[in-house]
């Protein structure tokens, strides 16, 4: 089987289980984000440790799963939290000799960007944004790779991702808002304009979501965060734009829509 057909076959395994998954919601929806967060982060640690970077991963590993705790029990505040992150990490600095500031900045940072942002997704649970987040995400890599290989001329970031393109861009933004509106219309979910800008707006972050995981492997040398899913790479290679739209959809929804 070629490469074609085992990235094809690995993608629609994935596709049911994400699918399954949020129909389920619940506890299968929390513990699926919570290995999600806990396996991206550990992809993210191995990447920045080609940068000569060495983060405290047992922090990291220890805040997701506080993370994933505060948001079933309300005695786990996020002020406790980021404060027991922010001590332990500076205050690493001091007690381990061969650590650096960088090291502490790094722990922190893998915190906030993968499982601070993936579990939005849980805020949404119940509601009928929670499709509209993978909807917009996946609705614009799906429409920017269609029309990027077909019509994609102008480079968007060469130095980053050299098959990315402005048309490619283009159109996965307009393929996101139609796809987003398309679903809107049977879930109910009005006024269309407002769909329609929610939809403009998290395409663009989606982009550059994956642009920014991009830029990470570029700094650390590497092709994919890991082998995880065959023919994609690892799981932060197949979620770099959701992490980034799942913030977007939750806080717009919110403030407008609910």
């Amino acid at each position: 089987m070629g490469d074609l057909g085992v990235r094809l076959i690995s993608g629609v395994i994935g596709l049911a289980l994400l699918v399954g998954v949020l129909l389920l919601g619940g506890n299968y929806l929390g513990f699926s984000i919570l290995i999600l967060s806990l396996v991206a982060l550990r992809e993210f640690y191995n990447a920045v440790r080609k940068m000569g970077v060495n983060p405290f991963e047992t922090v990291g590993y220890a805040a997701t799963v506080l993370l994933f705790l505060s948001n079933n029990f309300a005695i786990i505040s996020f002020d406790f939290i980021v404060s027991s992150i922010l001590l332990i990490s500076l205050a690493a600095t001091v007690l381990i000799k061969e650590s650096d500031i960088k090291d502490s900045a790094m722990t922190i940072t893998g915190i906030l960007y993968i499982p601070f942002l993936l579990f939005h997704i849980l805020n949404l649970e119940g509601s009928v944004f929670l499709w509209v987040i993978f909807l917009i995400a996946f609705g614009t890599d799906t429409f920017a790779y269609l029309v990027g290989s077909k019509f994609g001329k102008k480079k968007l970031c060469p130095e980053i991702s050299p098959k990315k393109s402005v048309e490619g861009a283009i159109g996965g933004i307009v393929g996101s808002i139609v796809v987003t509106i398309i679903y809107s219309l049977f879930a109910g979910i009005s006024p269309l304009w407002s769909v329609a800008t929610l939809a403009f707006l998290g395409s663009i972050i989606s982009q550059l979501g994956d642009l920014t995981a991009s830029r990470i492997k570029r700094a650390a040398g590497i092709k994919d965060y890991g082998r995880i899913m065959p023919g994609h790479g690892g799981m932060l290679d197949r979620f770099d734009s959701i992490i980034f739209t799942a913030p977007v959809v939750y806080y717009y929804a919110y403030y407008f829509f609910m």
